[in-house]
C-alpha cells in the first residue's frame, strides 16, 4: 500500500534530516513514526485499564521492606 502526504517546506526539510540522521528512506522514517505512535497509544491503553482494576480490586501497594521482612531477607 501506498499512500501521499502533504508537508510543508519546513515539515519536509526536518523529515528529510530525520531520515538522513538514521539512514533510513523517507517512507521508512514516517512507517517507523506511525507505528511507534500506535504502539505508544496501545501501551498507554492497556497501562490505564491495569490501573483501572488495581483500583477497583481494594489492594493496595506496600513498602518493598515490608515483602523483604516477610521473605527473611
Amino acid at each position: 500500500m501506498s499512500f501521499s502526504i502533504r508537508l510543508t517546506e519546513e515539515e519536509r526539510k526536518l523529515a528529510d534530516s530525520y531520515a538522513k540522521l538514521h539512514s533510513i528512506t523517507l517512507g521508512e522514517a514516517f512507517k517507523r513514526a506511525l507505528f511507534e505512535k500506535i504502539e505508544d497509544e496501545y501501551d498507554i491503553a492497556v497501562a490505564d485499564e491495569a490501573y483501572g482494576e488495581y483500583v477497583d480490586s481494594d489492594r493496595r501497594s506496600r513498602p518493598i521492606e515490608e515483602l523483604w521482612k516477610e521473605l527473611d531477607l
